[in-house]
């Protein structure tokens, strides 16, 4: 695995929590660049879904250019989410999918006009 500074440091704490159930979605979004990753765009959102699994555990998964190696969606321990993320509304899905089914979902490529993160976000949250 590449060195970023994430929680999870061995592939199959990876795949462990790429096979947990997720019960609940949750379409978030914050203001473009309030990371401090990209640049400020005024009426523009980044935006992802935070995934709470049967085993309690919540994630984000969200996409960007150059987040990624294999894929440009990632999943991230949702502890690291800052306040600037909000909710844009949640559901119940049940348990028949697990966190790698909607990281695929989000698409392993960036395309700016017509597969970034709110088209991501989107299909992640209608799965």
């Amino acid at each position: 695995m590449a060195n970023f500074p994430h929680d999870v440091k061995t592939q199959s704490g990876l795949t462990g929590i790429y096979n947990e159930k997720v019960t609940n979605v949750e379409r978030m979004a914050r203001p473009m660049g309030s990371s401090g990753g990209s640049a400020n765009v005024p009426f523009v959102n980044h935006q992802g879904v935070r995934v709470t699994t049967d085993q309690g555990n919540q994630y984000l998964i969200h996409k960007g250019d150059g987040y990624g190696i294999s894929s440009q969606t990632v999943v991230t321990d949702a502890k690291h989410m800052s306040n600037q993320w909000q909710s844009m509304g949640s559901r119940d899905v049940g348990g028949n999918q697990n966190v790698g089914s909607y990281v695929g979902t989000g698409g392993a490529n960036y395309k700016l006009l017509s597969d970034n993160c709110i088209h991501g976000a989107g299909r992640m949250f209608k799965k």
